[in-house]
């Protein structure tokens, strides 16, 4: 009798304790599903396409010459314009650690639209100003934060996807 009643409370509590560890594998089983999963929204609509947009203007940044309002107002100001848009509509995307870098960019965005609309966006534009540029003015491009926002996305794309 002792012994059908020690088996009978040694296989309740075998199932409670499989019931436990089961519960506790499908919970981080969620949260792991649940971190791939933001880490793919975060490299393909926000990480990706900031990067994207950074190198686009790099380029034309470095091929900017006076007097090409093409440039300066199709690919810099759509660029610019595009970047500070994901950064605020995709915040829930920005990594922790990045948000600070993520304000340093929206702030010179920001100055940088402002000073395009002055300058460029009336009937009378200012053409004696050869470039919209704003850095002399307190807000210089945040290179370091545009890095950070490379480095990780590359982090991030090796970590899912394995090495480039």
């Amino acid at each position: 009798m002792v012994g059908v009643i020690a088996s009978a409370l040694l296989t309740r509590y075998t199932e409670e304790v499989t019931l436990q560890v089961r519960q506790q594998f499908e919970q981080s089983l969620v949260r792991f599903r649940s971190n791939i999963e933001w880490k793919e929204k975060a490299l393909s609509e926000l990480l990706g396409p900031v990067v994207m947009q950074l190198d686009r203007t790099q380029i034309a940044f470095d091929r900017w010459t006076s007097d090409n309002l093409y440039l300066e107002a199709k690919i810099i100001k759509e660029g610019n314009q595009t970047i500070r848009d994901l950064l605020l509509s995709k915040g829930h995307l920005i990594p922790p650690d990045l948000l600070e870098h993520a304000d340093s960019l929206i702030e010179h965005y920001d100055r940088w639209l402002e000073e395009f609309d002055h300058l460029r966006g009336s009937r009378d534009q200012r053409l004696d100003e050869p470039f919209v540029f704003v850095g002399t003015k307190g807000y210089p491009f945040p290179r370091r934060s545009a890095d950070l926002f490379r480095q990780r996305f590359r982090e991030m794309w090796s970590q899912l996807y394995g090495r480039d």
